[in-house]
Order: structure tokens, then sequence, then C-alpha cells
């Protein structure tokens, strides 16, 4: 397969990530440990200089993620001499501006509060996020520059119009942005610049063996947080993580899929997007996501 499209995807990311650098007092880049935010990593190097990424690393934890993936987050931010902010559901928690319903309640959803907390305690105006329109539908309404209001909403029907690549940054006090500099990449896209670029990933990204119950149409890993229920079956397949979030709500996938240019194959004949295919907590209706992002969440 040709790749040479990847030229042109890096060079609209290297410019957004470069625009949010001039346009803005104080932002953040979003960083999870992610596939998506190390190939943005991997774009702001060649942006700015390995060693000078202008803007702070910025992380929300849930408490319930993959052990591999903090890990990997910890050791890429040290590689790059990059400052890594982390907030904490749990401190949320703590404070009392998070409650759950029940202890075992994913709290994937909760991160909303944390990083608003978190905007307010350094007063970021930008948070550079890894989403994709390919991933989600509320995602695809999404503009590269995204408006929000002062209480960290998100109004899909009153955003701004972003024509030949000139984009609107003006925001009144408390107001900020997030900013999706891949917006326009697919799944494909991510792994085939994975693949050219040699990058890194955790190594749950690919295929190992893993204890799994079937449940709703998706591989739910058994975990200490999500433990097999009375009457399911054990079974210890071969799987993938599509995409890694917090552990109570994410899914991987059957594969044997071994490397990143297994991983393009493989994708090309997915017909299941990817938080569709991997994703509980997108499962409970069709606008979940949408009410999310309109209350703050990323």
């Amino acid at each position: 397969m040709s790749n040479r499209h990847l030229d042109a995807l890096e060079e609209e990311t290297i410019f957004v990530l470069r625009e949010v650098a001039a346009a803005f007092e104080r932002p953040a880049l979003l960083f999870s440990g992610g596939k998506d935010s190390l190939v943005m990593l991997r774009c702001a190097e060649k942006a700015f200089g390995a060693g000078h990424i202008p803007y702070p690393l910025l992380m929300i934890d849930t408490g319930h993620n993959f052990p591999e993936v903090t890990q990997f987050r910890d050791q890429r931010a040290a590689e790059l001499g990059a400052r890594l902010i982390v907030r904490s559901v749990e401190d949320s928690m703590a404070r009392g501006t998070v409650r759950l319903a029940r202890p075992d309640e994913p709290r994937n959803a909760h991160q909303s509060v944390t990083l608003l907390e978190a905007i307010e305690e350094f007063r970021f105006d930008a948070l550079i996020g890894g989403a994709r329109r390919d991933e989600e539908k509320a995602r695809a309404k999404e503009r590269i520059f995204s408006h929000r209001d002062s209480f960290g909403q998100w109004q899909p029907k009153a955003q701004r119009p972003e024509l030949w690549t000139l984009f609107n940054t003006r925001i009144a006090p408390g107001e900020h942005f997030r900013v999706f500099p891949i917006s326009n990449w697919t799944e494909l896209d991510v792994w085939q610049y994975i693949e050219r670029e040699a990058i890194a990933l955790p190594s749950l990204y690919y295929s190992h063996p893993r204890q799994v119950v079937e449940r709703r149409g998706l591989l739910v890993p058994v975990t200490p947080l999500t433990p097999a229920k009375d009457g399911e079956q054990v079974e210890t397949r071969a799987v993938r993580f599509r995409t890694l979030g917090d552990i109570t709500c994410t899914c991987p996938v059957a594969s044997d899929a071994a490397s990143a240019a297994e991983i393009v194959i493989e994708t090309l004949s997915t017909e299941v997007s990817e938080r569709g295919a991997t994703r509980m907590d997108d499962k409970t209706s069709d606008a979940s996501m949408e009410k999310r992002k309109k209350d703050g969440y990323f």
C-alpha cells in the first residue's frame, strides 16, 4: 500500500500543533500513553524538535488504567523531557466532586469533572486531544478547533466555521478550546504512520493471550475489576486492544496481529468502528458520547 497520503496528514497535524503554540497562552496536550496521543507526540517532535515541546502533557487517570499503559506513559514522557501532569478521578472522589452510585461503577465518564478541575487549576486555554472523526458519530461533528464555554461544555450547533484552514481562536475569560490535530486521520492512517515511523507502543496493542468472556457481543477481559459473572465461560484467547482506556469499559478484539504491519492488513477488512468494537460505555445509547461531550468529556 502507498502511504504517501501520510505526508499531507502529518503536515496538517504539525500546522495545527504550531498554531496552538502561537495562539494560546497556556495549552496542554492530553496524553494517555495510547496510540493516538503517541502519534501526536511524534508530530510534535517534528514540529518543535525533540525535547522542545512547548506545552505540558496532561493525563486524567481514573485509577483503573492498565498498568502497562501508565508505565509506558511515564517512560515516554521522561524520554521526551516533557512535563507530565497527572490528575486523578480518585482525588475528585476524595474532594466530593465525584460521587459513585456504587463502588464498582465505571469511572470513565467521571473524568470530565477531574478534567474541568485541572483546567481551572492550571488555567489551561487549549487542550490538544487525539480524537478522530472516524471513531464515533459525535466525534464526527467536532471541529478541529472546538470551542468550550465557561462551563467546559460543547455546543454542537454553535461551532465556528473552519474554511481554508483559518481558525477562529478568540475566547472570553473562562472559556477554552479542545483542539484535535488528527481529526482527519483514520484508524488505518494511524497504524500506517506507526509502521512508517516505527513508533513504540504499549504491548497491549499487539496480540497476546488473555482470559476473556463474551458479553453483549464484546470480549470482556477477566480482571479483578471486571470478573466473570455467574454462568459465563472464561476462555483464553489471542487478543489485542484497538484502543486503551479504563479497564472497566475497554474490551480487546480477537487477533493474531503481532506487528504494526499485520494490524494494517487486519484493519483493511474491519467493518466495525474502533469504539463500537471495544467500548462497553458506548453501548448505553447512540447519543451517549454526544451527551458526555456536552458535559465536558474529551
